[in-house]
């Protein structure tokens, strides 16, 4: 007896009823990870080796690496300013993964994301790979970022997404008894629930696709040109079909990749692309949530 889920909503999704009708409702994540990757003067055994502008560099085993650790720095210090300014000439909201570690060392941008009316999803308290952490210690984890959440930012979060998961974190997550939804799942268009235990649980899945990641992976973006363009496509056909069965659009962002001017150019232009299409709902994750426990009950397709 298999326990995936290979069906979905199959050929006839559930029509989602976004708000005012939309064709497609879009979601901005911005993960704020800069300071809570793996670095020795974390405790952590070695450098970060994972998305920097150095793909393929090895992790320095018992010693810090400079460079990769600016490359981060550039997130916190510059970047996410730049995209959150993008976001606010613009009066559009988005969901910021905030990973607990990340916000003490710079905790100025959880209280402009407060103040901004972001909303702000937990995203582990480190940014590392849960797998091989022990499962108390992942649960302290995470009680411990939404604690620092809810001090810096003046709400515990809702949502969640840890990203590199281990074999507890969504039973971690729902054991905890407050999350609206969470979003460790890369498999659908649309919001749906997990029936595996009661009460059920409210997945929104993410996206590695339409992410600014891929300008650090091989074979990936090589301008902001390839960015823009990949979302817009997804865009456009997302569009299409919206006419008769609205989907979900997710774009995941960084600081330190789509802050930089080139990168954050593109952003640019896609952001005014969506805006001159009507009717669009740019939204929160945790509006997307409230809208389908709202309007969508579990079991009810």
């Amino acid at each position: 007896m298999t326990r995936r889920d290979l069906i979905g909503y199959g050929a006839q999704p559930l029509h989602p009823r976004w708000p005012g009708g939309a064709r497609v409702a879009v979601q901005f994540v911005l993960n704020i990870e800069e300071g809570a990757e793996s670095c020795v003067l974390n405790g952590d055994a070695c450098s970060e080796a994972y998305l920097h502008e150095l793909p393929g560099r090895p992790c320095r085993e018992g010693e810090r690496d400079l460079s990769a650790e600016s490359m981060y720095e550039y997130g916190s210090r510059t970047g996410t300013w730049r995209i959150l300014r993008l976001f606010s000439e613009r009066s559009l909201p988005l969901t910021a993964f905030a990973a607990g570690r990340a916000l003490e060392l710079n905790p100025d941008i959880g209280r402009a994301l407060a103040a901004a009316r972001h909303e702000v999803a937990g995203h582990g308290y480190r940014w590392l790979d849960y797998r091989s952490i022990a499962e108390n210690e992942e649960r302290r984890h995470i009680y411990q970022t939404f604690e620092i959440i809810e001090r810096i930012c003046g709400n515990r979060p809702v949502g969640w997404y840890t990203g590199r998961i281990s074999q507890n974190t969504r039973r971690l997550l729902r054991e905890t008894g407050e999350l609206l939804y969470s979003s460790d799942a890369y498999n659908d268009d649309l919001p749906y629930y997990w029936h595996d235990r009661s009460p059920p649980h409210l997945v929104i899945p993410y996206t590695l696709v339409n992410n600014d990641i891929r300008y650090l992976l091989p074979n990936g973006f090589t301008s902001g040109e390839d960015f823009f363009q990949s979302l817009k496509d997804a865009f456009d056909l997302l569009w299409q079909e919206g006419e008769h069965c609205p989907k979900m659009m997710n774009v995941g962002l960084h600081g330190r990749i789509s802050g930089h001017p080139a990168r954050a150019m593109a952003l640019a232009r896609f952001l005014d692309y969506v805006q001159n299409h009507d009717p669009v709902w740019i939204c929160r994750r945790d509006e997307i949530a409230r809208h389908w426990w709202a309007e969508h009950q579990p079991g009810v397709h």
